[in-house]
């Protein structure tokens, strides 16, 4: 019986993850995973692209295949398939990549920037499922997020929207990468997170109790990154649970802000450092609560999205049936 199948491509800065996706079935069928090559110029990123779609393709008859879905970083042109300066890929200004895709697989092409494509994942098939309507956070290395509006993605009229690591909590703060200061991002990302960490380690009093952080990172402070804050939290290390408590709570800070110019109620959190614990969550929605307009607080809810790393394959494969 022949099947209906779609690629889901989720292109990382560090890798390409894909998927053969049987969407009636609600499956990923078979997975591969390549280097992006991101910092070798746009010719590298499509030279792996083409391979790993050839891969995921051996299996399977090529007469299964509908089409070809695909998250990218960067800005999305309305065509679906220019792709602009995504962030840390090297010489990339402007790439027609659903077109360079298409003329060598012979099949349609979506491309979609990758959080919007995570978001519809869960839109689909995930924690948003009941909703028609949900703000979806991805954090991570940074903090990205996409707008599901009538069960569809809010891209705005020049496809940029959802950029929701860069709504400021403090117009005098720190130093985002994107220029700006006081960005969620620049309290909460991977990179700048590990940073406070350690900068709020080093000034604790000597008398203080060490943090398991130090432990697992055996005294070098620089080897700190969220997830060692994550394995001492779920050790019990006090100062770790405090810290992504603090960060959970200055994430409700931009969502609520998010919140209330969307008139929206449900929030779906993934990404890496969203699975830290119930404490994360706990921080989020007291934060959210207490900063929404009367109007939106008792309907707010904060719930951990269910698709983990697969989020942007299964929203990426559905993007070639929405079109």
């Amino acid at each position: 019986m022949k099947r209906n199948l779609t690629i889901g491509i989720d292109v990382g800065a560090t890798t390409i993850k894909g998927g053969v996706v049987d969407i009636v079935e609600s499956k990923i069928l078979s997975q591969q995973k390549v280097d992006t090559f991101a910092l070798r110029g746009p010719s590298a990123v499509l030279q792996q692209l083409n391979l790993i779609i050839k891969e995921l393709m051996l299996e399977y008859r090529y007469d299964e295949f509908t089409g070809i879905g695909i998250g990218a970083p960067g800005i999305v042109d309305n065509d679906n398939s220019t792709v602009k300066n995504p962030p840390n890929f090297t010489d990339w200004t402007e790439v027609n990549l659903g077109e360079v895709i298409k003329k060598e697989f012979n099949l349609p092409v979506v491309v979609e920037n990758d959080a919007n494509a995570a978001a519809l994942g869960e839109a689909k098939f995930g924690a948003g499922i009941d909703y028609q309507n949900f703000l979806f956070i991805i954090w991570g290395t940074g903090v990205g997020g996409g707008i599901i509006l009538d069960n569809k993605i809010y891209r705005g009229p020049f496809g940029g929207a959802g950029e929701i690591g860069h709504t400021t909590i403090d117009y005098n703060g720190p130093l985002c990468n994107c220029g700006n200061r006081g960005c969620i991002e620049s309290y909460i990302g991977q990179r700048y997170l590990s940073e406070r960490t350690r900068q709020k380690l080093e000034q604790l009093p000597k008398e203080a109790p060490q943090s398991k952080i130090i432990q697992l990172v055996k005294g070098n402070l620089g080897l700190i990154e969220p997830y060692i804050i994550s394995v001492a939290a779920e050790q019990g290390d006090p100062f770790a649970k405090e810290i992504l408590s603090e960060a959970g709570n200055l994430l409700g800070v931009a969502i609520a802000s998010i919140l209330n110019v969307l008139d929206l109620r449900i929030v779906v959190v993934g990404g890496g450092i969203s699975a830290a614990g119930e404490y994360v969550f706990n921080a989020i929605t007291k934060s959210v609560r207490s900063r929404v307009l009367t109007s939106i607080k008792p309907d707010v809810k904060v719930i951990p999205a269910k698709l983990g790393n697969t989020a942007g394959i299964f929203g990426a494969a559905s993007l070639v049936i929405n079109k």
